[in-house]
């Protein structure tokens, strides 16, 4: 009887089109009072964001929380770097690949999973422009493929 409520506050619309992910990973994210009041609010952006290990961990950088408007002398760095928390296992594993095969972690959303804060980072290669070229086409080709099947169905 353990549902769990899962609620996405934001979520990388580039990261798909700029990288083809291969595999998924949730990890916890380190957070201060302000920063965690502020993603309640929907005040996250994701432009330029990463994730990268340092020393066997791993840091979500360049992701921008905007500041908690109601908290004065007390608000946080809005790009500050942030720790993920994930297991031991899962960093040795994302450490080799990202080494060796050219892969790049890169957060795809942020959502709350039983009142705690996650973020999903997704393991993939960047995409050259031919193959940004070519998605996009299959996405124009299903669109126009899907407008005809529902012009027929009436």
């Amino acid at each position: 009887m353990n549902a769990e409520y899962i609620k996405v506050i934001a979520t990388n619309k580039k990261a798909r089109h700029n990288y083809q992910i291969e595999s998924d990973y949730e990890a916890g994210i380190v957070l201060v009072g302000t920063e965690v009041k502020s993603i309640r609010e929907g005040r996250v952006s994701f432009q330029d964001a990463y994730a990268d290990i340092k020393n066997g961990e791993i840091f979500l950088r360049q992701l921008h929380i905007s500041p908690y408007k109601y908290s004065f002398n007390c608000n946080h760095d809005s790009v500050r770097t942030r720790k993920l928390l994930l297991h031991r296992y899962e960093i040795k594993k994302l450490w080799g690949k990202i080494k060796e095969r050219g892969y790049t972690l890169v957060p795809l959303k942020i959502y709350f999973k039983n009142e705690k804060i996650k973020v999903q980072l997704g393991l993939g290669k960047g995409k050259k422009l031919f193959d940004k070229r070519q998605s996009i086409k299959k996405k124009d080709m299903k669109r126009d493929l899907d407008r005809e099947r529902k012009k027929s169905s009436y």
